[in-house]
């Protein structure tokens, strides 16, 4: 486990010494969303019986946060190290493509959960919600991260220049994850889009997460859960095949 546990610090240690970038700044970002939606909209709009619109978008502001610095994470890491050459020096160590892609996923997981954890602690200002069951909240965060880490380690393997992982963030994840329920619930919207809404794998992470913090969703959330730990176990399993196989890592 020498292997994995060093290059997981090495992957820690890379985000964490840039945490106002990578830590604070999402914060931030998160924060501007709730001052301008909850201000607009507090008074407006009330999605679930006694809970203020405010309390409704800290959840999924959360969960949205977590989600894109988790797959930020790994995706930046690997294309920087692909674009510098120095990817080297971790293909050539003797690491299985399990320790490999653990040390990345753990990695994206830790950042997802710090980004969550500092907008968490900010909106408490705002909007107290902690959450009823937070054993729900933690299983859907961990498998949120680990599947947008899991998408961070992929895109990283395709990518080979800055520009084509932009455009899978920009085209995938982040429409992806504004089109999930952050902002309002889905029988909010007119049939078709509801329905359109249960293909969409952010869906159910936002849906579920916030189940954790009022018990209250639009879908159930046991449907939500095997939905988004089978996607993870699908996508893990796709992962550690591509690192395997060296798919756009060895020449």
């Amino acid at each position: 486990m020498t292997g994995f546990l060093t290059l997981l610090y090495k992957e820690l240690l890379r985000f964490w010494k840039v945490s106002f970038q990578t830590v604070l700044a999402p914060v931030l970002t998160a924060l501007l969303y709730l001052l301008i939606f909850s201000y607009v909209l507090s008074r407006r709009v009330e999605v679930y019986p006694g809970v203020s619109y405010t309390a409704f978008l800290i959840p999924g502001l959360v969960m949205m946060s977590m989600l894109q610095n988790a797959f930020a994470n790994s995706s930046s890491s690997l294309i920087q190290s692909k674009v510098t050459g120095n990817i080297v020096f971790v293909l050539l160590p003797p690491l299985s493509a399990g320790e490999f892609f653990g040390a990345y996923l753990v990695a994206s997981i830790v950042r997802g959960f710090s980004v969550g954890l500092g907008v968490l602690l900010v909106a408490q200002f705002y909007a107290s919600t902690p959450p009823i069951h937070i054993i729900w909240a933690l299983l859907f965060g961990f498998f949120g991260c680990g599947i947008l880490g899991c998408l961070g380690i992929i895109a990283g393997i395709w990518a080979e220049k800055f520009d084509q992982l932009a455009a899978f963030q920009n085209f995938i994840v982040v429409p992806l994850s504004f089109l999930s329920g952050v902002f309002y619930s889905i029988h909010a919207l007119p049939p078709f889009w509801r329905e359109m809404s249960h293909f969409n794998p952010f869906f159910y992470m936002i849906d579920g997460f916030r189940y954790g913090f009022f018990g209250l969703s639009d879908v159930a959330p046991q449907l939500s859960l095997i939905i988004v730990a089978a996607s993870f176990a699908g996508l893990s399993a796709l992962t550690i095949g591509l690192i395997h196989r060296g798919y756009k890592l060895r020449g």
